[in-house]
């Protein structure tokens, strides 16, 4: 069975999708030290033909709490209707606007308040409307030691759902040891996205940004296809 364990992303680029796609079994770390510089709360969306980062807007807290103890600001419902508005201007003329507006508009609906929730509810929608029928399972309910660090932890994760092969994103190629999980009778494989580019209105291509790009200005068949524009290493 093929595994892959990530810090929960909100609205990330087309690589977190093409991990997601990937494994049989997605783990999402809600037990993990949130850090403010991270994509949990911001991504990147087109503005005016330039990247520009977008944030969700959190209660002022401690820095050393975890993803799921995080809470968004009281003020979201307002701060979420701007992004909305800056969404839509940069966007409105966008192919697949029509169709894609509504579902970011309803992503942002999603939730409880707690900041790991408004994630994950709004991943869940996500690999639903991309046809990704993988198994998304939450850390925190995996019956494991949880003080365990990095590659402790994420062998111990593996061990307990049976895992025979972990694929994880390549930028962690230095986190981790092949001949520790190989050890462990674990095949350790890193997925690496291949080059893709599609049109951005008439503007020079900028890559990594939101699945929002993806999704505004591609059909639901070509993000299909670019699921598979990856290789394992």
């Amino acid at each position: 069975m093929k595994v892959a364990i990530m810090q929960p992303y909100f609205m990330p680029y087309i690589g977190y999708f093409q991990l997601l796609n990937a494994v049989d079994v997605f783990v999402a770390y809600d037990n993990i030290q949130f850090t403010k510089k991270g994509w949990f709360h911001r991504n990147r969306i087109l503005v005016n033909g330039e990247d520009k980062m977008f944030s969700v807007p959190l209660k002022k807290d401690s820095d050393y709490l975890n993803v799921s103890q995080r809470e968004l600001a009281h003020n979201f419902d307002s701060e979420s209707k701007k992004l909305n508005r800056k969404l839509k201007a940069s966007y409105q003329k966008a192919p697949y606007y029509r169709e894609v507006m509504p579902l970011v508009e309803e992503c942002f609906q999603r939730g409880t308040g707690n900041l790991f929730d408004f994630i994950y509810t709004s991943l869940k929608l996500l690999t639903q409307v991309l046809q990704i029928d993988t198994k998304i399972i939450i850390s925190s309910s995996i019956d494991i030691d949880h003080t365990l660090k990095s590659q402790d932890k994420v062998l111990a994760i593996c061990k307990n759902l049976n895992a025979d092969i972990y694929i994880n994103a390549i930028g962690g190629r230095d986190l981790y040891a092949a001949d520790v999980f190989r050890d462990e009778g674990i095949k350790l494989r890193f997925i690496k996205t291949k080059h893709l580019e599609y049109k951005q209105f008439d503007n020079e291509f900028v890559p990594w940004l939101s699945i929002i790009d993806v999704m505004m200005f591609n059909s639901k068949e070509r993000i299909k296809d670019y699921l598979q524009y990856c290789s394992l290493v």
